[in-house]
């Protein structure tokens, strides 16, 4: 009897799982190509959609929409928010703009390359993803965005609000317009309410903003990204924004990265130089581990904890001939601690060869907890790899091993997150 049971249950259960799986949606692949021929398209391989908003409308939940080589106008719509991603007030209404727009599903956008597969996005806020979550965006290219009006729109390639989303291989590139009378422009990448954001691989170029920015609540995996030519900062961390940022390249902004308000960040194995101001700065009442990263050669300092409130460590950073301009958002040296602050160590760099000294308002810390200025001794030619004699080899913090396990190296190339790619 009690073997009858039990294979009576077995097969409710098997007959519940059948049920189940026949009668749950599908994910399906829908494909758009731009043959500009007049017709709408179904959507199939033999037929695709001409029109990618088209696309993504008909598109369920969990589908994925694969978008041929050519070139995709959005179709611009305006778009009031009651929350503002990065004014004093959160409750603080915003007119925008939005381009493409996936609200209330997962999906997946994937184009063959970035360089043949293109997004004119028209818009202050280029591809919205918002309440989408598990969604992917990937080998496109978003560009062409127009700045909105009010100054308060967080205005990107890329925005995220209330969503989970997968940013890898997509150029964000030239969206530069700008309004008189509006001093911010078209950013990047910017996460807001709540996202979780994997940004993995991307090239974020030539834009008007922020390469990327974090705002209220949104967290994100940063890694890999070459971020150049741009105002603002390169990578934002703010208000209570959580961030790991791993192996990028940083250049040519206004400022590098930055930790702000109650902000959190993990920030290692970065190049970041040629900004017109700091480097990496730390300032509210933020958290900010920086460790293992190379800044050279920025207008202003290299580092700056600009408060007595910052928690953190400046650790294995490679900090040189940094001042090379008239000072502007701080002095013209390698390390500044603009307030008195016993929170925060500074250990294991080499602090060397900075325009107006190593360090300002503190103490001279060579020879002291591990810091030293000496000559880093880079390979010629070889983005800041260290000569095999270089005196910065195993003079890290021994707690930051190599991945061979030895006492990690100062700079780039040393410490747990660095990865051989060669």
């Amino acid at each position: 009897m009690k073997n009858q049971i039990k294979i009576f249950i077995y097969l409710l259960l098997m007959i519940f799982t059948l049920f189940v799986v026949q009668n749950s949606p599908r994910a399906k692949t829908i494909f758009v190509d731009d043959l500009n021929d007049g017709k709408a398209g179904s959507g199939s391989a033999f037929d695709p959609f001409r029109d990618l908003q088209n696309a993504i409308e008909v598109a369920k939940d969990c589908d994925t929409i694969i978008i041929h080589p050519g070139v995709y106008l959005s179709h611009p719509q305006d778009y009031v928010e009651k929350l503002c991603g990065n004014c004093e007030n959160h409750q603080t209404e915003v007119k925008a703009s939005r381009g493409f727009y996936i609200h209330n599903k997962t999906l997946s956008l994937i184009g063959k390359d970035p360089k043949i597969t293109v997004l004119i996005t028209q818009a202050g806020y280029g591809v919205l993803f918002e309440s989408s979550f598990g969604s992917l965006i990937k080998n496109l290219k978003v560009t062409g965005g127009k700045r909105d009006p009010d100054g308060n729109a967080t205005d990107a390639g890329i925005v995220a609000k209330y969503s989970s989303v997968t940013i890898t291989n997509v150029e964000i590139v030239e969206n530069t317009h700008q309004i008189d009378g509006v001093v911010v422009g078209i950013g990047g990448i910017f996460g807001r309410e709540n996202s979780e954001l994997i940004i993995i691989g991307n090239l974020i170029m030539d834009n008007g903003w922020d390469g990327i920015a974090l705002y209220r609540g949104a967290t994100a995996y940063i890694a890999d990204n070459v971020i150049s030519k741009g105002r603002g900062a390169g990578i934002g961390i703010t208000w209570d924004a959580v961030a790991t940022v791993y192996r990028n390249r940083i250049s040519e902004y206004w400022k590098g990265i930055g930790t702000f308000g109650d902000s959190k960040a993990v920030v290692r194995n970065n190049l970041v130089s040629g900004n017109l101001g700091w480097g990496i700065i730390a300032t509210g009442t933020s958290f900010l581990d920086a460790s293992n990263n190379v800044i050279y050669n920025n207008g202003n300092c290299g580092f700056a904890v600009w408060s007595k409130d910052v928690v953190g460590r400046c650790a294995n950073n490679i900090i040189s001939k940094n001042g090379w301009r008239k000072e502007w958002v701080c002095p013209c040296v390698g390390i500044w601690m603009a307030e008195e602050n016993k929170n925060f160590e500074i250990s294991y760099n080499d602090v060397w060869n900075n325009q107006e000294g190593n360090y300002k308002d503190m103490p001279d810390l060579a020879g002291k907890y591990g810091n030293i200025s000496k000559d880093p001794e880079f390979e010629k030619d070889k983005n800041f790899e260290l000569k095999k004699d270089s005196p910065l080899i195993d003079s890290g913090n021994p707690l930051l091993t190599d991945p061979d396990g030895t006492v990690s190296d100062i700079g780039l190339y040393g410490g747990p997150n660095f990865r051989k790619t060669n």
